[in-house]
């Protein structure tokens, strides 16, 4: 693994599992809003703005926590939602954000954003496993055995 791959895969181990974060309402209200649990939203926007990504101007991050253009729009989409949740929430807590009118954008993209994502790195990880083992892609074997 080049040192790009490697800097995007350690990347995505703490961007994925945020936006995993904010596709799940159950998950958050367990986790968000009991004050023993270590996480909180704070920690989702410093890993979505701040740490691995900037939600704002996510372009720049094409190639380094971001796969696809697919997934530069959709996270410029989430900043969008989360940055109108947080115009809601005027004391910056975990349930003022979860009581957002707009924090069901939040969830829907969120929802669309880990879909893409979750799906880029299987497919990712199937053809690193295929080009390790010296088999073709499957969908290039299904074709060869039609002819």
């Amino acid at each position: 693994m080049n040192e790009d791959s490697q800097r995007l895969a350690n990347f995505r181990v703490h961007l994925v599992p945020a936006v995993l974060a904010l596709a799940n309402p159950p998950w958050q209200r367990d986790v968000w809003l009991d004050p023993s649990t270590f996480e909180s939203l704070d920690h989702i926007f410093h890993t979505l703005f701040d740490d691995f990504c900037d939600a704002d101007e996510p372009e720049r991050y094409l190639g380094t926590s971001l796969r696809t253009q697919e997934e530069v729009a959709l996270m410029k989409e989430l900043g969008a939602a989360l940055n109108a949740a947080a115009d809601e929430a005027p004391n910056d807590t975990d349930a003022e954000y979860l009581q957002a009118a707009a924090w069901s954008e939040v969830v829907a993209v969120a929802g669309r954003l880990a879909q893409v994502m979750v799906g880029n790195d299987l497919g990712e990880l199937a053809a690193l496993h295929e080009s390790e083992a010296g088999i073709q892609p499957t969908n290039q074997a299904c074709s060869e055995e039609a002819h």
